[in-house]
Parts: structure tokens; sequence; C-alpha cells
């Protein structure tokens, strides 16, 4: 599938045809405003691809919306038959022609009830059709099969100049016809009806592929307005005939700075310490058994418990078996459920075609107005659709979202040794954030690893966290990092009791130091007690002769100026010298 530019190139030029819109969801968008107005479109494709569908919803738009009453003219269905076969999509034909609004009629010519002879005409059908148009003042009509008149008669140069005729006696009458055909073989019609209808040709296929069926429609041609040339998917559901542009939306959805948690703290941490951004979108891979889905399960609770909705597609496992599953980790997801915050939408792959299962996206997302979508895992989408196909299924949801400022997180499975080359499906560049998770096999056991490839817009770590899965949830732990390399589970604990061990030999030793120190440091005390006490009884000898001295020599003085006085010495107080005779007594 190609890729195509954004539909809003397909704009109708001022000055440009006049258009009758569809009412096709998709196909007035790449179409610039539907149909060409009063003049024919042909509408070719195998049995089952939708042909008459595309005509009858042109027609029933017409006559309910934009106040265009129509004729539908079949060539092999009776009209009852095709009430029937449309009621289911909500089109009450019998309803419409009461009012006026809808003209039916049926034209069935059987090859055994006339005879060719000579120059005839389909004036008949001229006035047939011409009478249908007047009673409901039709501005539509369609003509089923109309082919069909070739196996009736056998002069095709009559009846190929009859068609000539009838196509200008409808554009003359100014209104806007639909006319389909079955696909040829080398050409796009049985009886190349192309050749008659010059305005507008719309290509419709039916294919299967590996048991899986699409649709695909392609305007091969339409004069006078700029549209879309590529193939573009459809459907077909109870509300009709919807058409999907590969992309219908231009980069201009906004972006917040608000941070929600991925409920995992320490993921929380590595990721700039707040989360990821509101609004982007995020990628899960690993092989299989790695914890993807514990972490969407984690997300899915953090949101819940913030009193926002989520929208679980799992596309490989029941509910039951996802809210079983997260008990184990003490996660209680039944709680959501049960409160209306938390809903399961569970299918095979395989169940539908991707164009299926983005409509169903799109439509329960807008009924639901989730915060958080969750997709586990997206790679089983390449079971319905080739890497290109998915990737653009992927672009225009991630779009999609985008613009609705939905928070998206992906899960995808990696074969092994691909952990970090997300090319297989190749959506990697279409994510805001890519986490990464991988086994890590040592010594005979494998364990869980987890880093973050890339956070757009954020500071975010680099290093590898070892991933646990425990009885209270996800649990991020460092590895160890040595001479030895990266260790992780046993080896992990192994090096980690050993280097217990190391640090608690170490720390004895210190101790054993300390003790001694403390032991020297006593006896260094002691030794200086002893001197310090050895000091003072000296000090206090010394003291205690020194005060003696001084006392003897105090009364030394005392006793001679009590002889001197007995004497009576010089009143001057002078000094009192022994005379010859003192001194010799």
């Amino acid at each position: 599938m190609e890729m195509v530019q954004s539909s809003s190139s397909f704009s109708t030029p001022v000055n440009g045809i006049d258009k009758a819109p569809t009412g096709i969801l998709g196909f007035d968008e790449i179409t610039g405003g539907g149909l060409p107005a009063g003049r024919p479109t042909l509408v070719c494709g195998g049995p089952g691809c939708g042909k008459t569908l595309f005509a009858m919803q042109f027609l029933v738009a017409g006559a309910t919306r934009f106040g265009e009453p129509g004729v539908f003219m079949s060539f092999e269905e009776p009209s009852d038959d095709l009430a029937k076969n449309v009621a289911s999509l909500g089109f009450d034909l019998d309803d419409l022609s009461e009012r006026g609004l809808i003209a039916m009629d049926t034209v069935v010519i059987e090859r055994s009830e006339i005879e060719e002879s000579g120059e005839y005409d389909l004036e008949g059908l001229f006035l047939r059709l011409d009478f249908a148009i007047q009673s409901v003042g039709a501005k539509r009509v369609v003509l089923d099969t109309i082919e069909s008149l070739f196996s009736s008669f056998s002069n095709e140069a009559i009846l190929r100049a009859e068609l000539r005729r009838l196509f200008r006696f409808l554009k003359e009458r100014g209104v806007s016809v639909v006319i389909t055909g079955e696909r040829g073989e080398g050409q796009l019609t049985r009886q190349g009806l192309e050749e008659y209808v010059s305005d507008c040709v719309i290509l419709l296929d039916h294919r299967v592929n590996e048991q899986v069926s699409t649709r695909r429609l392609r305007i091969v041609k339409y004069r006078g307005s700029a549209h879309g040339t590529n193939e573009y998917p459809f459907i077909i559901d109870r509300r009709g005939l919807e058409v999907m542009p590969v992309t219908g939306l231009h980069l201009a959805h906004s972006a917040s700075t608000e941070r929600i948690s991925s409920g995992i703290p320490r993921l929380d941490s590595m990721l700039g310490g707040q989360g990821f951004f509101r609004g982007t979108s995020v990628l899960v891979s690993g092989t299989a058994g790695t914890g993807k889905s514990s972490i969407a399960a984690h997300f899915t609770d953090a949101t819940c418990r913030r009193g926002e909705r989520v929208l679980y597609f799992a596309l490989e496992e029941s509910p039951g078996q996802i809210l079983r599953n997260m008990r184990s980790i003490g996660l209680d997801l039944q709680q959501w459920v049960d409160r209306g915050l938390l809903q399961f939408h569970a299918s095979r792959p395989t169940l539908f075609g991707l164009e299926m299962h983005l409509v169903n996206v799109f439509r329960w997302v807008q009924e639901l107005d989730p915060s958080v979508v969750i997709i586990d895992p997206l790679s089983n989408l390449s079971s319905v659709g080739s890497p290109t196909e998915v990737m653009v299924t992927l672009l225009r949801l991630v779009d999609f979202l985008k613009s609705r400022g939905v928070t998206a997180l992906f899960t995808s499975l990696t074969a092994n040794g691909d952990e970090e080359n997300e090319t297989h499906l190749g959506v990697s560049s279409l994510m805001d954030a890519w986490l990464s998770l991988r086994n890590l096999e040592s010594n005979g056991e494998r364990n869980r690893g987890l880093y973050v490839l890339k956070s757009r817009g954020m500071s975010h770590s680099n290093q590898i966290r070892e991933f646990l899965l425990t009885d209270q949830g996800v649990e991020l732990i460092n590895v160890y990092l040595g001479a030895e390399g990266m260790l992780t589970g046993s080896a992990r604990l192994n090096q980690e009791a050993r280097e217990r061990a190391a640090a608690a030999a170490r720390q004895e030793e210190l101790e054993t130091l300390r003790r001694r120190l403390d032991r020297r440091k006593s006896a260094v005390e002691a030794q200086i007690l002893a001197l310090r006490a050895e000091v003072e009884a000296e000090e206090e000898e010394v003291g205690k002769r020194i005060r003696q001295a001084l006392s003897q020599e105090q009364d030394l003085l005392s006793d001679r100026a009590a002889l001197a006085a007995s004497r009576r010495a010089d009143a001057d107080g002078g000094t009192l010298k022994a005379s010859p005779t003192e001194g010799q007594q």
C-alpha cells in the first residue's frame, strides 16, 4: 500500500465543479466534496465488493441529509429484496418511498420472453426512468448493474448506441447518476461501460490475502477535480460503507507538558523522575516472558487510581486471564472494571482485517473517551497484514489518539536478538518513548533487564535495571557492575553476599584496630596520670620546702628585730650592728 498525501490537498477549487456529497465517511474527504453533481459516475468491481451498497448509501444520504430525492433502478435484484438487505444498516426504504423521497424500480428482462427483430430502441426504459424522476423530483439516480441488459439482447451495437443516448438523457436532466458495473477481464467492466462514463470512475476491490479479506477503493479518474489516486481501505459494517484515508490528519496536535506516572516508582525516576508525558505514545518491547503485560497493567492501575478511564485492547489473552495473572503480582484490576474505569476489548487479530480493527478502536475511543489506551500486543497484528500495512494502520491510530490527547501504550513481541531493533514492524520511529525488556542469561539462569532506549523531550537514565516480578508488583533494582561484568539474579546475590562478607571482615578489622588504639590510648592516659601525680607530689614537696624556708627567714628577721629592741638600738631604725664585744660574746 502506498503512502498517501494528506486529504486536505483534495479540496475543491473555488471555480471547480459542483459536488454531490455521498455521506460516506472518508470518501467525501478524499474527493473534496463527493461525486460530480449532474454527471454520471461509474462504480465498478467484482462480486461482493460493495457496489450496490455504495450506490444505495449515496441515494439515501441525498434523500435524508441533503434534500435531494432519488431513484433506484435495479436490473437484477427485486426492490423488496433490496429493502430487506439494507434494513440492517438502518435504511428504511419503504418509509422513504412512502414519504416520496425515493422511488424504487426493478427492470427484469428475461431472454426467453423477448424476440429481437429489426431495429429497436430502449425508449420504454427512458420513459419509465423519466416517470420515476418526475414522481419524486429526483436529483440523484442509481442504475444498478445496467450491463445486465447485454445478456438480454444480442445486438450489442444497438444496445451501446442506446446506452450513449441514455447517459445524454440523464445528463440533460441535471441528475447525479451512479452506474454500477461488474469487473471485467483486462478492463474495468465486462462491457466497457467506462467508455461511456468519462466524468468519474471508481474501482472497488475485494481481495483475500492469507485467508484475511480486505476491501480497497481507488478513484481511477475524476474529471474537473483534484482527488486521491492511491488505494484506500474501506469497510462495510452496521453503519454502512466507510472509507479510511491512509492519513487524514496534519501533524498539528498539541504537546502536553503534564507528566503521568507509569505506576512503577523506580521507572518514573528513570524517566526524569516524573514518568511519561500525557498524550504521547509508548512502546514496550521484548521477547516472550519479559514482563511487557505487567508494565501495561501497572500503567493501567496507576491511571485508574487517578480516576481516569483506560481502554484495554487484548489481542492475545482474555480479560479473565489478564485479571487472574495480574493478581499474582499484587494488582487487583477487577475493582477498576467494576467501577467502570477499565474496559477490555479482547479478540484474535484474525477476527477482522486491519481496517475493521482500526475502526473499532476509533469508535470505542469516541464512546468511552479514555485517558489511556493499551494495545497488547501490537505485534500480533502482523498476522493480518504486511509490515507496511501494520505501520500505516498504526500511523493512523497514533495520529488519531494524539489528536484527542490520549496516552497510548503498545506492547510488542520481538524475536531473540532483535530487542534493540524493532524493524520487523517499523513502528519504533512513531513512538515518543521506548522501553526495552530483555533476557539476561548467565550462570545457567535467565533474568530480566529493563532500559530506556528513548524518551523524547526529557532526560532519562541510560542504566540497565534488573526487572523483578514480585508479590508486590514490579521492582527495578540496580544490576551489579564489576570486574566480572554485569551480574544479575543469583550471581548478583552471591556477589552481594561476598561483598557483605568482605565488608564485615573489613569492619571487624577496623574494630580490632580501634580497640587496640583504645587500649594504647588508655595505657598512655594512665601513664600521663601517673606522671602528673608524680609531678604534683614533687610540686607539693617543693612548695612545702619553699614555705618552710620563707617561714624560717621570717622568724630570723623577727628574732633580730626583737633583740635589737631589747638593746636600745638607734632610733632611726638603722641596722643594728654587733659590737666587737658582742661579736666576741
